[in-house]
């Protein structure tokens, strides 16, 4: 239980930290980044793509962007790179902002900033003019850091919850008061109005409530008056009297007064409880009994108080007791078995089960999936049917109902159960366990009725785990959301007795809405000038129209200031690192002037260097009229010779790389820029199923992984040999996780391709990989084993012909050490010779010792080296 405090603390600097990072907590996706990217500004010259023709296609011209200007360095420039460089401890660059945010009340901007030589982030504050700003003392942490905050412009008081306690600030006031002390966490934040009804929505929040385990409690901003609101256990309902549970107890009790005297007690001393709870209110009376064995997913209470929704699944274990990784480097000397996570040949499907409880009655009722259409649909049925044919049964189809429970976007901070202010309407986002629907529903809690879908986006290959954003508009009945519908991400509007009304409209993804607090303008990002150029947009709800705001030709992130009179962008360019700019904007919130740039965080030491920034280039596609848009390092001097090249495949699948920003891959961008040096070219491609282009590309994989991007590869060899003096006979590639999974495709199924491959902590066996990420792609191998066959590398090992290296690091909880091991196996017994394998004792899925990045890739420069 949270124990309630009213402290209030000065506060000469009001701040806040707090974004939750856009990559879920599943992570489950193939990364080898090593860095996060981000982004900043420099001025980087590149071509800009006609605006009116961005609703037919993105222009497919090459973009060179010229050498990023950069202050003045005390080192010498010019100098060679080195592996040993490159690899070392990436404090050499210079630490860059992370997680940037406004303080509770928009006065300052707030910034973590990681300290030289160790993981500890400090947190620092700053504003226009102020440079990187001030660090922020440990004794104020508190005013600048929050995993949740609420501040909503109808309310007095903004709050928020720093490790689990609840924190509050009055507007126009220097005081921070901290409402909670102990060591419970709080969860849920929001604020506490139980006057507020339909008609008087946006009445006075008297305090907060939170979640804290099974219950929801409030505090009073004002006097710290605390309460619980209501509690919920796993438990069949206590039965004080019982009826007899057979023949001797009915017995018992029909002859026996004494025990027909106890019944009775019992039964009156339960009547009084009850009672007193009916007529009280200084008694906490809503109590809740759901299924024994059943578990939380996510609950949340009403602003109101008075309703409240319990999400539950059945307490099913998620992994066995085989699911384990040994670890052979422990303190103690010996061998630990660490959990791991189920594999996906192993995953059964899961349902929600959504109870509406009625906090005043004490009542609840579960929800029922059946008003949704497809509910009973079997999405499935020419996949199964395949997979039956292929061996030699027939299938008739099932329509049973679905697997449904609520949808988690992997991106988005917001949960996807949202409260009108009014208290009274509700809106959840579902999805299907078999990832080929997604719905979002709406409620009136007061009237007995199922859900009412406000919006269906069906998709036969599976529903992108991003691009889900959604919620109410402030003063209306109204929602709005993302949908792929169109086949790219964009905004709707959708009134709930009403149509639904497309906002944006082109072949751009629009991400990351914010909607102002009049409900007349969202801001976004997207990529509408070029898929690899991200900027701000704001468009008017009720007209459509847009306007540009930011025009820093790169890759830029924003907030929205709390007043809305600002944006915090963070911005990048292809050999710059991501810096803090802020936009000032006018009161009818249109961009007043240029862009202002905060912070100068990357070290001399990266800015003596002389990078090469590659041209972004549209190589075009044999299979698609779309170009694969990618980077290219070329180097500078002219030859007659023709040179060599590697084809770096980047990580994750579903991840964009050919943008004009800084690249999470910033070792590969250096040791890219090394391998120029050398004489090498360099071409990195956003093959098909890379973010930033629309659900064709993102599906072109469905049920065979590997297929279209290894046909992208063989398009980018031959751009390489027609167009930057490339010999045929002189490419290697390489790549790690979902990269090192396409150089196993490339290796065995194109043996001609290329004349050696790196695969670094790689996918052999899309069954051994987690349920998530995977079951959207391939569905689950007991319904689609064929996408499995088609997609894992192992099948198709017998074609290696080329030399090949192996990097596995042996605690990787991502991709599991055993992909190799079984590899290597397949290999000796299928009597391959040219194949070696490097393991890595310490490391995790990314590396973090740099030894082992220099090992690593002294490697795969001496594969490149020894067979190009």
């Amino acid at each position: 239980m949270k124990t309630p405090i009213l402290t209030s603390l000065s506060c000469s600097t009001s701040s806040s930290f707090a974004h939750i990072s856009k990559l879920s907590a599943l992570a489950l996706v193939c990364l080898s980044l090593g860095a996060c990217s981000a982004t900043e500004n420099s001025t980087t010259n590149a071509a800009r793509v006609n605006s009116d023709g961005v609703a037919k296609s993105f222009n497919t011209q090459t973009i060179s962007p010229t050498k990023s200007s950069a202050p003045s360095s005390s080192v010498a420039t010019g100098q060679a790179l080195s592996l040993e460089l490159i690899m070392s401890d990436p404090d050499w660059l210079g630490n860059q902002p992370e997680s940037p945010t406004f303080s509770p009340l928009g006065t300052q901007i707030v910034y973590q900033r990681k300290q030289q030589g160790s993981i500890v982030r400090d947190f620092f504050t700053t504003n226009v003019g102020q440079g990187n700003g001030e660090k922020v003392a440990l004794s104020k942490v508190h005013e600048v850091s929050y995993s949740e905050i609420i501040n909503d412009h109808d309310q007095d008081f903004v709050a928020w919850i720093y490790q689990g306690d609840v924190f509050a600030q009055k507007r126009g006031t220097n005081e921070v008061m901290q409402l909670t002390r102990d060591s419970a966490r709080a969860t849920n934040l929001q604020y506490f109005a139980p006057s507020a009804t339909e008609e008087t929505p946006n009445a006075s929040a008297l305090g907060v409530s939170f979640q804290v385990g099974n219950g929801f409690y409030s505090v009073n901003v004002e006097d710290g008056a605390y309460q619980q609101l209501l509690s919920w256990k796993f438990a069949e309902k206590p039965q004080v009297v019982k009826p007899p549970k057979d023949y001797i107890a009915q017995e018992q009790i029909k002859l026996i007064q004494y025990e027909q005297v106890q019944r009775k007690n019992r039964q009156d001393r339960q009547d009084l409880r009850d009672a007193i709870k009916q007529q009280n209110s200084t008694v906490m009376s809503a109590e809740f009994y759901l299924p024994k064995k059943h578990t939380n997913v996510l609950a949340s209470l009403s602003p109101n108080g008075k309703h409240a929704v319990i999400v539950t699944r059945e307490n099913t274990p998620t992994r066995s007791d085989t699911d384990i990784m040994p670890d052979y480097i422990e303190e103690d000397g010996r061998i630990a078995a660490k959990n791991v996570r189920q594999r996906v040949a192993d995953a059964k499907p899961v349902t929600h089960d959504i109870y509406l409880v009625n906090v005043e009655t004490g009542s609840q009722r579960k929800l029922s999936y059946v008003s949704l259409p497809g509910y009973n649909e079997d999405v499935l049925e020419l996949e199964k049917r395949e997979n039956a044919e292929a061996h030699g049964e027939t299938y008739e189809a099932n329509r049973l109902p679905r697997n449904i429970g609520l949808l988690f976007d992997w991106y988005a901070t917001e949960r996807p159960i949202r409260w009108h202010d009014d208290g009274e309407h509700l809106a959840l986002m579902l999805e299907a366990w078999d990832n080929k629907d997604r719905w979002i529903v709406s409620m009136d809690v007061t009237e007995d009725k199922s859900f009412s879908t406000q919006h269906r986006m069906h998709d036969d290959a599976w529903v992108n785990y991003r691009f889900n954003q959604f919620g109410w508009l402030e003063d209306s009945l109204t929602l709005y959301l993302l949908s792929e519908q169109s086949g790219y991400s964009q905004l709707y509007i959708k009134p709930i007795d009403g149509e639904l009304n497309q906002i944006t409209d082109g072949v751009f993804t629009v991400d990351d809405v914010r909607i102002s607090h009049d409900d007349k303008y969202a801001f976004y990002k997207a990529n509408k000038e070029h898929p690899g150029i991200y900027e701000v947009y704001r468009s008017d709800l009720n007209t459509g129209e847009t306007l540009v705001l930011t025009d820093l030709n790169g890759m830029t992130d924003f907030m929205l200031s709390p007043n809305e009179d600002s944006l915090l962008l963070t911005h990048s360019k292809l050999t710059m690192p991501p810096e803090l700019y802020t936009l000032e904007l006018t009161e009818q919130r249109t961009a007043a002037g240029n862009a202002q740039r905060l912070t100068n965080t990357v070290s001399e030491a990266f800015l003596s260097y002389d990078w090469q920034a590659p041209s972004i280039v549209a190589v075009p596609s044999s299979h698609t009229e779309q170009p694969i848009y990618s980077r290219v390092y070329q180097p500078s001097e002219n030859t007659s010779e023709k040179r060599r090249a590697v084809v770096f495949n980047h990580g994750a699948g579903y991840l964009q790389n050919a943008h004009l920003g800084w690249s999470g891959y910033f070792r590969e961008f250096m040791f890219h820029n090394f391998l120029v040096e050398q004489g090498y070219v360099v071409l990195d491609m956003d093959f098909r199923a890379s973010a930033g282009y629309g659900r064709e590309w993102r599906t072109a994989i469905y049920r065979q992984m590997g297929t279209p991007e290894v046909q992208d590869l063989v398009d980018g060899v031959d751009w390489l040999v027609e167009n930057a003096n490339v010999d045929r006979q002189r490419i290697g590639t390489y790549g790690g996780s979902y990269g090192g999974f396409l150089t196993f495709m490339a290796l065995f199924n194109e043996p001609d391709l290329f004349q050696a491959g790196a695969a670094l902590r790689p996918v052999s066996d899309w069954a051994h990989y987690n349920t998530p990420y995977t079951s959207n792609i391939l569905n689950t191998p007991d319904v689609d084993p064929l996408a499995y066959e088609r997609s894992s590398p192992i099948y198709f090992a017998e074609g290696l012909t080329k030399p090949l290296l192996m990097n596995a690091p042996m605690v990787d909880d991502n991709v599991f050490f055993v992909d190799v091991v079984r590899l290597v196996q397949r290999l000796i017994e299928l009597e391959k010779e040219d194949f070696e394998t490097a393991i890595y004792p310490v490391e995790p899925h990314g590396f973090v010792q740099p030894s082992s990045w220099l090992d690593e890739y002294r490697r795969i420069y001496k594969l490149f080296e020894t067979n190009l």
